[in-house]
């Protein structure tokens, strides 16, 4: 059963509409990229009462505080007072730090996320993580915060590229590989075009937010969350400091590869399964590509984790197909040879 403050729904305007009337609020303001400005905005802007736009520039390298600055100058502008909204239209980056500026603008007002992207319809707009990047660092500063309702709406997935609709996609393998591995078994029998959207949408939410209502801020439950995100986010990190930015997706899905390779070792999953999960991710995704004089450095990286404890890497391994364990201690060894498997092996 999803929570009160999530709905999927097949026609947003009329819902939105009524919720903002119900909330009584004094001011709206819709906060969008150039791409959802364009794409997606359309779509909801007739159903919205009297609102201002703010629109910053898309993307993972302008998640920074220089931008939250930029939106919090245009929020104090509009005059907005601690009786406004905030309605955050975009992806992961602008779902994060939307809802960052807001729950920090005059200590906390209301936001509302549209999730625009399959990455943040199915993940990122659910359980209430909001942050940014820091000196490279993904999500390094941030908190939790609720917003007073997340909008699925999955037509918006009609408006995405490929590489970003494959880029959502990892998280609901991601969900699949530690909930249901009959869901892993239908998932990975079809192509990217072929996945029911609808299903697997509805799948992903019930599942996180499951998970969130037991664990909300992450002591020991929802740490799962993060498989495929230790080795993930330090790939993220690596190549948004040399330049070549990924997307979060494809960082998530190499992480998921090197992370089995590690279960593996630690006798948590088969050959087999590792197999599987390494051959259906690389032939959808194919290979980052980093050399063996990285892998020092991107290992290093996964100090930073916030799943840590001390000195001591923490990460979300598979425990067998359809289950996880959090809190499993690994080393530079294993993060240096779980690369060197990733970047080495034949499909």
């Amino acid at each position: 059963m999803l929570p009160a403050n999530l709905k999927l729904t097949d026609n947003p305007g009329p819902y939105l509409n009524l919720f903002l009337q119900k909330g009584d609020y004094k001011k709206i303001a819709v906060l969008t990229d150039e791409n959802t400005l364009t794409h997606c905005y359309p779509l909801i802007q007739p159903h919205l009462p009297e609102h201002a736009v703010i629109t910053i520039n898309s993307g993972e390298e302008n998640k920074t505080l220089q931008t939250c600055e930029q939106i919090w100058v245009q929020m104090t502008d509009l005059a907005m007072d601690r009786h406004a909204v905030l309605i955050v239209l975009g992806g992961g980056v602008l779902g994060d730090m939307g809802g960052f500026c807001a729950a920090t603008y005059k200590r906390g007002i209301d936001f509302i996320l549209l999730p625009t992207t399959l990455l943040a319809m199915a993940d990122a707009s659910i359980g209430g993580k909001l942050g940014i990047d820091f000196r490279h660092f993904k999500n390094h500063i941030g908190l939790f915060k609720e917003p007073v309702l997340t909008l699925i709406y999955s037509e918006f997935l009609k408006t995405l590229p490929k590489n970003e609709l494959r880029s959502g996609f990892a998280e609901v393998i991601k969900h699949a590989l530690i909930s249901d591995r009959t869901l892993w078994n239908e998932i990975r029998s079809k192509s990217l075009e072929e996945q029911p959207w609808g299903v697997l949408l509805r799948h992903s939410a019930g599942f996180k937010s499951s998970v969130v209502q037991q664990d909300p801020t992450e002591k020991g439950l929802r740490k799962i969350l993060n498989a495929g995100h230790t080795i993930g986010h330090a790939l993220e990190s690596h190549f948004l400091k040399t330049g070549n930015r990924i997307l979060h997706g494809e960082a998530v899905a190499a992480g998921l590869v090197a992370e089995a390779f590690i279960a593996k070792n630690q006798k948590l999953i088969t050959d087999e399964e590792l197999g599987q999960i390494a051959t259906y991710i690389l032939k959808l995704y194919g290979k980052l590509e980093f050399s063996e004089p990285e892998y020092v450095k991107i290992a290093a990286l996964c100090i930073q984790d916030k799943k840590n404890r001390g000195n001591t890497v923490l990460a979300v391994l598979p425990e067998g197909i359809g289950k996880a364990r959090w809190d499993c201690a690994i080393s530079e060894e294993d993060i240096v040879g779980a690369l060197a498997f990733y970047r080495t092996i034949q499909i």
